[in-house]
């Protein structure tokens, strides 16, 4: 399948920008199931630094916000070629070994609540990773209920199982802190989804991975109770949602003149995810 992505972020400022610097991850690369066709990054009031592959091999654009100005537009766009290989992406590859996503991060803590949630599920009877992260999936999807609105970027996997409701990124935090609580590495990736019968969307999407023996890094999508599927492009990968972030940074803006009205920044996002024919 051939998808056309077009994801533009625009950032509006409570004041003019004194400096700033962003990291964007942003950039799919070629990996099992996606070839990357055409992709471009266009900034207004924003201007590139330099691009590098990060710790996790994604591959990070660096751009400095204009001085003066109030308003940022970025824009990812391209043409990715897909195809269906039920979630599997295969070995591992990259910077840091396969233990270093093993390990607790502030939003995948695990404590009392993942514990009760993998109670009962023992690799060791039945040395089945596969089928013990396709159980995993129903328990979050059951102990997390798709909930728009329902939390933020800084809600932990914790504090999702205690509210019960969350978005993707949450179930995916809860998948990836139980995964690794049975002894299994577990990752975050950010990305892109075709909805049926919907081009148009409010933002990209999240799912989780884990690494079984034999065959490598698979995804599972908790919100949708699948494996990703030629619907689907990666972007970025890490440990939780901070390291695969799609824009991230720090900004600095001019101090409002004293008696002036205060003012708050705004983010407003456009995405559009369509197939498309090929010749």
């Amino acid at each position: 399948m051939r998808l056309a992505i077009d994801h533009a972020t625009t950032y509006h400022f409570a004041g003019p920008i004194r400096r700033g610097l962003q990291r964007l991850r942003l950039t799919p690369l070629a990996s099992r199931g996606q070839s990357v066709i055409a992709w471009d990054i266009e900034c207004d009031g924003a201007a590139f630094e330099c691009g590098y592959d990060d710790e996790y091999a994604n591959r990070v654009t660096l751009v400095s916000l204009t001085p003066g100005t109030r308003e940022v537009t970025i824009r990812a766009h391209g043409l990715v070629e897909t195809r269906d290989e039920a979630g599997v992406v295969g070995r591992h590859s990259g910077y840091l070994p396969l233990w270093h996503f093993t390990r607790d991060t502030p939003l995948t803590v695990r404590g009392e609540r993942i514990a009760a949630l993998v109670a009962g599920l023992d690799i060791g009877a039945s040395g089945d990773q596969l089928a013990t992260l396709h159980a995993l999936t129903e328990r979050v999807r059951a102990a997390v209920v798709y909930t728009l609105g329902a939390s933020d970027v800084a809600t932990t996997a914790e504090a999702a199982l205690l509210a019960g409701r969350g978005v993707c990124q949450d179930q995916a935090h809860v998948f990836i802190a139980a995964a690794r609580a049975l002894g299994i590495p577990a990752r975050y990736v950010s990305g892109y989804l075709l909805i049926d019968g919907r081009a148009e969307q409010e933002a990209g999407h999240g799912w989780a991975e884990g690494f079984v023996d034999g065959l490598g890094w698979i995804g599972f999508d908790v919100a949708n109770a699948i494996c990703p599927d030629d619907r689907y492009v990666r972007v970025a990968a890490g440990r939780d949602y901070r390291d695969a972030a799609p824009v991230k940074g720090l900004t600095s803006t001019v101090t409002p003149a004293e008696g002036a009205e205060p003012q708050s920044d705004a983010l407003s996002i456009a995405l559009s995810v369509q197939a498309v024919a090929t010749a």
